[in-house]
This record gives structure tokens, sequence and C-alpha cells, in this order.
């Protein structure tokens, strides 16, 4: 490293991550380098991200995203339109969220699949997702609007073999659930977006001009959000509906 520095030779160092995603190795590794690069992906899809943990001269909210192909990694120059490319349109337990990485809003599928089961422990599965975070949003789904989810299994997948931990998703994901429930399909030109807390009320998100922007590029006409977000926000070529409540965003798509 001394040398690097001093003779001005730029370095790569090529390490793995531990089971909690933490740098392994010694912690001054980290404080040693000028920056920190994550690349991660699922080996059974071709997308793959490179984010910035640590960069001593620049911004840590750029994202690249990269998909594997015959020749190597080629950048995906419009990230929603690779992700939605196989979405199929009017199907029950579908529903498309605006994720945030860093300073890159993209549109992501949630899928998901609601069965009976007569066993005394119904199944939590989840891929992509925080694990924990949906059995705590599915005890909200079952608590405050009286879904029976105790008895049924229930499998939540983000398309795409991406992994994301944002609660802006939380109503996106409940609603893919109501949606595979109740067998009904959330309208397609619709995108979701809101954290869901413990008493079944959506609060409000950040970057929501951003994330509406996106949407808009990618031809969707309403969005289902956070009332509180609707706050000096005003987007003409987008209908914008404001909801309190969990049990209220359902009545509004799925009645």
């Amino acid at each position: 490293m001394h040398l690097s520095k001093g003779q001005g030779i730029t370095t790569f160092l090529v390490g793995h991550v531990t089971k909690s995603g933490e740098l392994a190795g010694p912690r001054i590794l980290e404080h040693l380098v000028d920056t920190v690069l994550e690349f991660e992906g699922d080996k059974q899809h071709g997308f793959r991200l490179l984010r910035s943990v640590k960069n001593r001269f620049g911004s840590t909210d750029e994202i690249a995203i990269f998909q594997m192909k015959e020749n190597g990694l080629d950048e995906v120059p419009n990230p929603s339109q690779a992700f939605l490319e196989e979405r199929m349109k009017e199907i029950a337990g579908s529903a498309i969220v605006p994720g945030l990485e860093g300073a890159r809003s993209f549109l992501l599928e949630i899928q998901a699949l609601v069965t009976s089961t007569a066993f005394p422990n119904p199944s939590r599965r989840c891929a992509g997702l925080d694990a924990n975070r949906l059995g705590l949003l599915l005890a909200v789904l079952d608590k405050r609007c009286g879904y029976r989810l105790h008895q049924c299994d229930v499998f939540v997948a983000l398309a795409g073999g991406l992994k994301i931990v944002e609660p802006a998703i939380d109503l996106g994901i409940l609603l893919a659930v109501a949606s595979s429930f109740m067998n009904r399909a959330i309208p397609s030109d619709c995108i979701v977006l809101g954290e869901v807390g413990l008493g079944g009320e959506v609060r409000g998100v950040s970057r929501v001009e951003t994330r509406l922007k996106e949407a808009v590029h990618m031809g969707f006409k309403k969005c289902i959000l956070p009332k509180k977000n609707l706050k000096g926000l005003s987007n003409k070529k987008m209908e914008l509906v404001g909801v309190e409540l969990v049990d209220e965003a359902i009545r509004h798509l799925l009645s």
C-alpha cells in the first residue's frame, strides 16, 4: 500500500465478504484504501450490481448495473426496462415498485403467491427481500386488515434476482400479497410506493420526484403513494392517489 501511494500506482485489492455482508479481514484495510466497491448479484441471473460503499474523493450514491452476456459484462442503460422485460401484465400477485439505489431509481416487480396450507406452521419464504421485514409486514396485513394469513403459505420474490432492502417498497409487498390472496390483479399501469408502520399506516418516503420521473418515463399512468408525500407534489402526466392506511390502498386497487 505504501508503494502504491508513494509511486502513484493504481492498485486493486480483491476480497470477499462474510455471511453478515461485511468485508472479510482486518478493518484497517477499509481505512487504508480510497474506495471500497461491492460487486453483487445472483449467480442464477444475469444482472450484476456495482456499488460504492466508501469513496474518499466522491459520492457513494452512485451505482452501476451490468448484465452478463456471451462476451462478458455489458452496462444496462435502462434498468427498469430490463427488469420488467418478462413481466406478465394483469396477473394476480404482481406489483410494480420504484426502488432507489443510491441516486438512481428503477422499477422492480414484486411477485407474491399465497396458498392455503394444512400444516400448523405455515411457510414464509422470500427471495431478494429481508425475511424479517416480510414477517413483520405479513403480521400487519393479518392483524390490521383481517387477512387470515396464518392459515396460508406465503412466498414473495423480487423478480430479476436482485436484492433490495428499502422501506419504500413495503406497500408494494403487501399489495402483491393481498392481490394473490384475493386472486385479483393490480392494474398494469399502476405503481405502488410507501413505507408501512405497525399500526397499518402508510408513511412518507424520500425522493418521490425521482421515483415518479422514472415511472412516467416507462409509461405508467397511476401511482398509489403516502398522503404525506402529496404536499407540494404535482405531476400532470400521472394520476397520484394518496392513502393513509394499507386497507385504504387495498380497497382502492383491488375492490
